[in-house]
């Protein structure tokens, strides 16, 4: 008789890919061994618990029942395993992290080193976008998010805060003027961000609430944060955006920072998410401890960069 509990775990991997061929790729066996598994759960429960089609497999009614029973199962035999093993377990193996491009680029992939001299059992497989992707579905270990948060079936813990700034180059400013209100922004060339719903294309939030709101426009919009920072050092226009983006060019004189009549919004932070169904691998505990080490309340960004406060 096949193995109860790996049925349990190629079940669960075949529901999340939505492909007998995908999940037996994801668990390294066949596809033929992937098919025998799930069989075999139908055979001995007397239902099925898959609709096959050409194109992607879906759930029956008794197959999302089944699943949910499964998820919980496994979290509950992992977990056991953990705390029994919790002494001797190893970090090791891949570690597949996801993570905004900006971000990654700048603040994670110049870590990647110094991590694996700390556990060098294990390979990160660092997949930078960004667009929202789904953990589970796409099969990964963890991610980085920042701002707000959309999914709570995913544990979250802050590994960094994360302050807007608004700025623009010297030449724009010279150019244009110096906005000295929320409300002069509508007059200015204001470059949006389009992934975002606090400082979009079409309208950004200022006070620590984020009440204080203003139409803007301008000539560029990007999905990605260093386009539009590019763009304004360049002298296109005004962006509003981390100082992790920009703290650089802040520093280097190639960007101003613009105190207004109201502060900049408050985001949340920066945050690493992983499932919550199941007791954290060693690998992804050890990640998130060494971005909580390397970042803090003080993160590397923002060390040193002194933002003009608005006098009243």
């Amino acid at each position: 008789m096949l193995d109860r509990v790996t049925g349990m775990q190629i079940f669960v991997r075949v529901a999340a890919l939505g492909s007998l061929s995908a999940a037996a790729r994801a668990l390294g066996i066949s596809q033929t061994m992937a098919t025998k598994h799930v069989g075999a759960i139908e055979e001995r429960l007397g239902v099925k618990l898959l609709h096959r089609t050409t194109r992607r497999l879906t759930l029956t009614e008794a197959g999302r029942r089944y699943l949910g029973s499964a998820e919980r199962i496994l979290a509950e035999i992992e977990e056991a395993e953990a705390t029994a093993s919790a002494e001797r377990v190893e970090v090791q193996g891949t570690l597949r992290v996801n993570a905004p491009l900006s971000f990654g680029y700048r603040e994670l992939a110049p870590l990647m080193a110094e991590f694996s001299r700390l556990h060098p059992a294990v390979t990160v497989d660092l997949g930078l976008n960004d667009r929202f992707v789904d953990l589970i579905e796409e099969g990964w270990d963890m991610a980085v998010r920042i701002g707000w948060l959309r999914d709570s079936t995913m544990i979250a813990r802050k590994i960094a805060p994360c302050r807007l700034v608004l700025c623009a180059s010297p030449s724009y400013l010279s150019e244009q003027g110096i906005p000295q209100t929320v409300a002069d922004l509508s007059r200015h060339n204001c470059l949006g961000y389009t992934l975002s719903r606090g400082v979009g294309p079409d309208e950004w939030a200022f006070g620590a609430d984020g009440k204080v709101k203003v139409r803007v426009r301008g000539n560029l919009r990007a999905n990605n944060g260093d386009a539009l920072v590019a763009a304004s050092m360049a002298g296109q226009g005004l962006i509003y955006q981390p100082t992790f983006l920009v703290s650089d060019a802040l520093r280097e004189g190639r960007l101003v920072a613009l105190p207004l009549d109201h502060p900049p919004l408050e985001l949340p932070g920066v945050f690493a998410m992983y499932p919550a169904n199941r007791h954290p691998p060693a690998k992804v505990r050890a990640f998130v401890d060494f971005l909580v080490q390397r970042f803090g309340s003080n993160p590397p960004w923002d060390r040193g960069l002194k933002l003009p406060q608005r006098t009243p």
